[in-house]
């Protein structure tokens, strides 16, 4: 039997950080190949898509667990981290950037109100 398929939703920010990611990846390398902004784009949704049938695949966000909060979850796709939150029926993908980031301050501004 079919595991029943999850909703997965794409929050503001998240879609934002998307467009940024495609429009620098376009700017330093193109949008053709296989390390242009076509194929980031592309490996980049695929990753958010397989939520849809694995929703807690991910590990817990080490930032927020050191602070107790265990609700987030993340995928890596090197150099980029996808921050999403499961929930019943729902993931929600909160954010999109660079691992190399300050990912204390991103996650307070983003997700914490900090």
């Amino acid at each position: 039997m079919a595991k029943p398929s999850i909703d997965v939703r794409l929050s503001i920010g998240a879609e934002r950080d998307l467009s940024g990611i495609y429009r620098r990846r376009l700017s330093q390398r193109g949008g053709a190949g296989e390390g242009g902004a076509g194929a980031l784009l592309a490996d980049l949704v695929t990753a958010i898509e397989s939520l849809a049938s694995h929703p807690a695949k991910g590990p817990v966000v080490p930032e927020l667990d050191a602070l107790g909060i265990r609700e987030f979850r993340q995928l890596s796709r090197a150099p980029f981290r996808i921050i999403y939150l499961p929930e019943d029926g729902r993931v929600t993908v909160l954010v999109v950037a660079d691992s190399r980031r300050d990912f204390r301050t991103l996650l307070g501004e983003r997700l914490l109100g900090s």
